[in-house]
């Protein structure tokens, strides 16, 4: 098992290029499934997350070729409908292969799913809303087992909450469904906006792209004409880097980004004081003569992201007084909180309420374990301005989203090295 070894108070300095969206790549690669034709997608990035789905499109009986950022994939070869255990209990993005095997095949089975244990994130969403296209369904041994008579019937699904995998889901299966099917509470996220466009190039007829109701005219079970199509830059891993020039108060660019993408996370910076330059698909952040507190509510987007909050809780250690935290999407994503309070950091936390009381400069070095993929990347931001060396423990959590980043930030200066547990 690998760990991550950083020495801090080092700044950095220069550009880095941002890689493809992990939470776009998922779902567009779970829509191959509903493809007539092999497709050429570039910008994939490579982290584990995609290699896992990938090695579970292959046992379903997709073929594809791989190269840097290139995949070249076949999915009309697919003949078993079964998602095992052993595959989707490591990441729970598998369950986005549920809604298109069902809407293709009529049947399919698809193990509950596991992954990052940051509370509970049900899909029981998914689930009703299929029930409501018509789908049979029973959770039995740890699966689900999904059925239909005939294709599934587009009809209108309200959604009780915001659910970015189950509006993915349900997009994908009405894209073959009967009729038209109408999304209520839609998510809005980059993401799904990628998935919807490229399933709208295939030829499927939806409206509301970006809003919170779709409208979905499906394809009575026939399969799409799919477009070689690019996924999206990482919203998530751009905001990383760019937290990782605040943290050392450094002057440092990202490259191949969407601006809008970023603009509540852009907002919370200059909040703190650091200014924003936005060239045409670059950002640069430019250090803060004071770095102030901050106050975030995590929401859906276009809101803070919950998976910006870790690597912001990192960046109010370095406040000069106490900013505040409400994680209102996850009820066990603070669990990065006791590291940081180990390297020094002075957190409290009252229910979904962190209060982070800065403290320059008393950061220091230790052993810190990873507990979910965006902590990861929260304890390696602490580490750049923690004396001494920290140790990154348990970082497969941060490799399932992640590409390369301990060679990007050693490109920028930091001084980073990855190494063997017991060597």
């Amino acid at each position: 098992m690998d760990y991550l070894k950083v020495t801090g108070r080092k700044n950095l300095k220069g550009s880095v290029k941002i890689s493809g969206a992990k939470n776009a790549a998922l779902p567009l690669l779970a829509s191959t499934i509903l493809s007539k034709n092999k497709i050429n997608i570039s910008n994939l990035p490579n982290v584990v997350d995609i290699n896992t789905l990938l090695k579970l499109l292959g046992m379903l009986g997709s073929t594809y070729e791989k190269q840097d950022d290139i995949l070249i994939i076949d999915s009309t070869t697919i003949n078993q409908t079964k998602a095992t255990y052993d595959i989707v209990k490591t990441m729970r993005a598998s369950i986005l292969v549920l809604g298109p095997l069902l809407a293709r095949f009529g049947h399919c089975e698809v193990s509950l799913p596991g992954g990052c244990a940051i509370g509970q994130r049900p899909v029981d969403l998914h689930l009703k809303a299929l029930e409501q296209m018509g789908a049979l369904i029973e959770i039995k041994n740890g699966y689900i087992r999904a059925t239909t008579k005939g294709p599934l019937l587009g009809t209108k699904i309200i959604f009780d909450k915001v659910t970015v995998t189950g509006t993915e889901n349900i997009v994908m299966a009405a894209a073959l469904a009967k009729g038209e099917t109408t999304i209520i509470n839609a998510a809005k996220e980059p993401e799904v906006v990628n998935l919807c466009e490229v399933l709208r190039d295939a030829g499927v007829q939806i409206d509301g792209i970006g809003t919170n109701e779709l409208k979905i005219i499906g394809s009575n079970q026939e399969l799409l004409d799919f477009q070689d199509f690019r996924i999206i830059p990482d919203r998530i891993e751009a905001g990383t880097y760019l937290c990782a020039g605040a943290i050392t108060n450094s002057i440092l660019k990202v490259e191949n980004v969407i601006h809008s993408h970023l603009d509540a996370v852009l907002g919370k910076f200059e909040e703190m004081g650091y200014m924003i330059q936005k060239d045409d698909n670059s950002i640069t952040i430019l250090p803060a003569n004071k770095i102030l507190p901050v106050h975030i509510v995590t929401t859906e987007y276009p809101g803070f992201p919950t998976d910006m909050q870790a690597q912001f809780m990192a960046i109010a250690t370095m406040a000069e007084g106490t900013s505040i935290i409400d994680e209102k999407l996850f009820e066990n994503r603070f669990m990065h909180v006791a590291e940081l309070v180990r390297m020094g950091a002075d957190i409290a936390l009252n229910g979904t309420v962190a209060s982070i009381t800065g403290t320059p400069k008393e950061l220091l070095g230790t052993d810190v374990m990873a507990t979910d993929l965006r902590a990861s990347s929260a304890l390696v931001l602490a580490g750049l301005v923690a004396s001494g060396e920290t140790n990154i423990h348990r970082i497969y959590h941060l490799d399932r989203g992640y590409d390369r980043l301990e060679v990007k930030l050693a490109e920028l200066g930091a001084i980073i090295c990855r190494e063997k547990e017991g060597l």
